[in-house]
């Protein structure tokens, strides 16, 4: 397998490793997982999303913002596991895999795919723990992992002991348990770090956080506290009919990206025809409605569609003609050129 890096989501310093299969192992994998996936599937609880059939991050989040309402807000839980695909345990990975599957044809293929060298920078390493990101049946085999640590431990474990409600969603490894009690939370809180280290897991120190995350108070201004989760800041706002609700708003590190990536663009390809930007332009802006235009975020894809206009005329007036845009000018010329208003694509409550 083939190792590559990229940059991780919100730190450019960071890299993520990705593993490339070769193109018969992508093949081979997809037959896999489709054997399996029925299998699993008739397990993994209803509040497990991520990489599942008729899943997606979208119905993710319409399941937490439900539950934080249901709670008043409640008692968070923001989960991050530390390095979570790169340090998953191949024995006990294969404990659970043989629990449910006994075909060992099945079996001894996943144990050599996970115990396949990377190629990395022209050397060859074999690693003892993880399953590598990239990899086609890497996301059944990361889910069965988390099914086994977290979800399943969650209902027949934790709930039960619970004193008011409890509920927990996940998306791969980005984990958010409610407690409408904070001595529930308390309680959680403090096991978790065992409970991961029992299965050769870490949770990140920093980035693992318990909050006060309940409904404000008449007369109080805003929230106690935020949490961010794919890719949305949740917090406390006041609705039209003067109603206190769970609001989400795109990450301020997430819509600074966005930005970015259209400027560079924007720099690298001014020089291509007017319908050809126009063109691409658009794609880029209707891909970013897409994922964030959701019910309560419109002013966040408001304030990026007028951040691109103005990203645009920046470069069109970098092509080195004469006769430079002004905005208003610029306006006009749009009426011709228009890109996508905002639109709430996902519309839910």
């Amino acid at each position: 397998m083939k190792r590559v890096y990229i940059p991780k989501a919100g730190n450019a310093n960071e890299k993520r490793p990705i593993g490339i299969p070769t193109y018969e192992d992508k093949i081979l994998q997809r037959a896999i997982v489709m054997a399996l996936e029925p299998i699993f599937e008739k397990e993994f609880y209803d509040f497990s999303y991520g990489f599942r059939p008729r899943r997606s991050a979208h119905k993710a989040l319409e399941r937490l913002w439900k539950e934080s309402m249901g709670c008043s807000g409640g008692y968070v839980i923001d989960m991050d596991i530390s390095k979570y695909f790169d340090t998953i345990d191949h024995g006990l990975l294969r404990e659970m895999l043989c629990l449910r599957v006994s075909d060992g044809v099945i079996t001894r293929i996943i144990g050599k795919w996970l115990n396949a060298g990377v190629m990395d920078a022209g050397q060859r390493i074999y690693p003892e723990k993880g399953t590598p990101q990239g990899g086609v049946i890497s996301p059944l085999l990361s889910n069965l992992f988390l099914h086994e640590v977290v979800d399943d431990w969650f209902v027949k474990v934790v709930k039960p002991r619970m004193r008011g409600k409890a509920a927990m969603v996940r998306y791969a490894d980005d984990v958010v348990i409610i407690c409408e009690h904070k001595e529930d939370a308390e309680r959680i809180y403090k096991v978790l770090g065992a409970r991961f280290e029992k299965y050769g897991l870490k949770i990140h120190p920093e980035k693992t956080q318990l909050l006060d995350f309940t409904k404000p108070k008449d007369g109080q201004g805003k929230g106690n506290s935020s949490f961010t989760f794919l890719g949305f800041t949740h917090y406390w706002v006041k609705s039209r009919k003067g109603n206190w609700v769970v609001g989400r708003k795109t990450d301020s590190s997430r819509f600074a990206r966005a930005v970015a990536a259209i400027k560079a663009w924007c720099k690298a390809n001014r020089r291509l025809t007017m319908r050809e930007q126009w063109e691409t332009l658009k794609a880029k802006i209707k891909g970013h409605y897409a994922y964030y235009g959701i019910s309560m975020n419109y002013r966040s894809i408001a304030e990026f569609h007028q951040r691109i206009q103005a990203v645009w005329l920046k470069w069109l007036n970098r092509r080195g003609h004469k006769g430079k845009r002004n905005w208003a000018s610029f306006v006009d010329y749009l009426k011709d050129w228009p890109l996508p208003k905002p639109k709430i694509v996902h519309s839910y409550r």
